[in-house]
């Protein structure tokens, strides 16, 4: 959802000049690693202050980022000299602190994924636009150019009609006491790792997707899941099946298939900035493999966020796509088989 063009125009942040005035809310590690270094380095954001849940933590981002330490996030969300809050806080806090802060006028940026189901996600857009301000995902491989370059090549007819897609995306086993264990915050594979193919699914094959089939493997002493399948189906027959997890080698990719060739894509999600992705084309005799321009999908998240509160334009996914992909994680989770081992 975008805001008025020039809404962040508060005292002092004025004329074409203006820039983007942002707040932390919380330390997360994607804030540390590659989020604060894409908002220092845009030229139209602005990073204030960051808050922890203790003044130390916060220090320790601002001494590396700039900005002021806050103790606590309800003192943030009371400055004055804020435009937007960025919030990387565990996903079950993502509903809750997204609304306080809209609530407070407030432009948000909520790191992926957007809520925890279809109701959370209905109520901050609900929030975000009876305010009139922005709210944004940060899905950020959406935003790096690998994948437009795989439309342009289907669009093109190089694989004629898309028949299946396979995608994954795994991560080694985390370290002991990962937030991303806790089910009171919203943790699992689904939530943090699935979302990745499953958004995938809808970018490649469209919306109306049905969720045929699932199994989530529980880890009974967590209480969270820890690895997935997933199998999807247009109404057209047209197949999705996707696979994540956090107990694997490394792996995030995925693969179209057509009736007349298939698209791979390897590192989908997560590229480096500086890595120039290898998309290889597969048809009967022929092999082709394009070497694609290097994208920083972090500093493009961060362009895009700036656009949509300083000018107006529109966000790379709007209600539709935030609603559809919340209303997906639930029905997986509604039709999956549950193994506890």
């Amino acid at each position: 959802m975008s805001a008025p063009a020039g809404t962040a125009d508060g005292a002092g942040n004025t004329g074409p000049g203006r820039v983007l005035r942002i707040g932390v809310l919380g330390c997360a590690d994607i804030a540390w690693r590659r989020m604060l270094p894409a908002i220092v380095a845009e030229p139209r954001t602005r990073l204030v202050a960051v808050a922890g849940r203790d003044a130390a933590k916060a220090r320790r981002f601002t001494d590396r980022f700039g900005g002021e330490p806050v103790e606590g996030y309800e003192r943030l969300l009371g400055r004055t000299d804020l435009d937007a809050v960025y919030v990387p806080l565990p996903t079950g806090l993502h509903a809750r602190w997204a609304v306080e802060a809209l609530g407070r006028g407030l432009h948000v940026l909520v790191e992926k994924p957007l809520a925890t189901g279809r109701a959370e996600a209905a109520a901050m857009l609900t929030a975000a636009r009876g305010a009139g301000l922005c709210l944004m995902e940060n899905l950020m491989f959406l935003h790096h150019g690998q994948h437009e370059e795989v439309r342009r090549l289907v669009a093109a007819g190089e694989i004629g009609e898309p028949r299946s897609l396979s995608a994954s995306f795994g991560i080694p086993a985390l370290p002991a006491g990962d937030i991303r264990h806790r089910a009171d915050l919203g943790g699992g594979c689904l939530l943090d790792v699935g979302v990745y193919p499953l958004r995938t699914a809808r970018l490649l094959l469209g919306p109306e997707l049905d969720p045929v089939g699932a199994v989530l493997r529980v880890d009974p002493a967590l209480g969270v899941d820890v690895a997935g399948h997933v199998l999807l189906t247009t109404p057209a027959g047209v197949t999705a099946e996707l696979s994540f997890g956090f107990e694997h080698a490394y792996r995030c990719s995925y693969a179209l298939w057509g009736g007349a060739g298939r698209i791979v894509l390897d590192r989908a999600f997560t590229p480096p900035p500086t890595l120039r992705p290898v998309l290889r084309l597969e048809q009967q005799d022929l092999v082709r493999e394009y070497t694609l321009p290097a994208d920083d999908q972090y500093a493009a998240v961060v362009r895009s966020f700036a656009a949509a509160v300083l000018d107006g334009a529109e966000p790379r996914d709007g209600e539709e796509d935030l609603l559809g992909t919340a209303d997906l994680v639930d029905r997986v989770r509604a039709c999956a088989r549950e193994i506890r081992r």
